[in-house]
Order: C-alpha cells, then sequence, then structure tokens
C-alpha cells in the first residue's frame, strides 16, 4: 500500500505510474478535494480540515512496509516508528538512521524562522527532484514487495 500525504504533493502523477508498474494500491489523504479516479487500485481520502488532519489518518492507518509519501517531518517519524517506508517528493529516503536528524533540523529551522533569523524560503521543485523521487519510488516498491514475501 502507498500512502500519499496529498496536499500540495507535487508528485502525483509519477506516485501512479509506479504503483500501477508495481500493483500497489494507493491512497491519496488531503484536506481539500483530489481529482477523482476511475482505477480501483487509488483511493481519495478527504479528511477534515483540522490541525494534521491528513497527516494522522496516514499515521494510524499505515504500517510495516507501507509506503508513505510526505515532505512533513513529524508525520515521517511518526511512520518511520511503525515500519513504514517513507520518501519525500524529492526523493529523500527517511528511514531509523536519518529520522532523529531530520527532525531536529526541522525543528531548528522552525526556530530560525520564528526569530527572523531565516526566511525559510523552500527551493523550487526541479525536474532532478523528479527524477530523484521516481527513482526512490521504485526502489521503495521493490523493497515492500521483497521484504512482504519474508
Amino acid at each position: 500500500m502507498i500512502y500519499v500525504d496529498a496536499d500540495a504533493c507535487p508528485v502525483k502523477p509519477e506516485v501512479l505510474k509506479v504503483a500501477e508498474r508495481h500493483g500497489f494500491k494507493t491512497v491519496f489523504v488531503a484536506n481539500s478535494g483530489l481529482r477523482p479516479s476511475r482505477d480501483p487500485m487509488v483511493v481519495n481520502v478527504i479528511v477534515s480540515a483540522g490541525f494534521d488532519a491528513a497527516d494522522n489518518w496516514i499515521a494510524e492507518h499505515a504500517g510495516d512496509h507501507d509506503i508513505v509519501i510526505t515532505a512533513d517531518v513529524p508525520l515521517a517519524v511518526r511512520c518511520v516508528d511503525k515500519g513504514a517506508l517513507v520518501t519525500g517528493p524529492q526523493g529523500r529516503i527517511f528511514d531509523r538512521t536519518n529520522i532523529g536528524m531530520a527532525s531536529a533540523m526541522r525543528d531548528l529551522g522552525q526556530h530560525l524562522r520564528e526569530t527572523g533569523e531565516s526566511k525559510g524560503y523552500n527551493a523550487a521543485f526541479s525536474p532532478r527532484d523528479r527524477s530523484a523521487f521516481l527513482e526512490t519510488l521504485d526502489r521503495l516498491c521493490r523493497r515492500a514487495k521483497s521484504e512482504r514475501q519474508k
């Protein structure tokens, strides 16, 4: 199963392409409307507009060897703790070896923005990011299938 934190996710078409190739059911979770799909392997879940509602839904449902796609580091922490394979839309993998540092850097960045030390601008999403994401998601799908067979 692939869970996508779909609000503002720039790689939805890429997720569908890779998921179809590997036969993974995909769940897009968002606070607002999503384009409906006729594909029975694609499910759209619309949650309340409450704070972190989509994150909470994903964290409750994702489990061992599922794949989660999110740019939200606190959600990545929760999913890694549950045994999910997690990547960001730029292809960055979050796992037990780096999630602590990713969380600490996120907290530091938030502190610097709150104190005015940093403007917090994010780099534009590039074709290189898209390519890295495709490669990472394909690798995670193969890994999830392999681990499920054990």
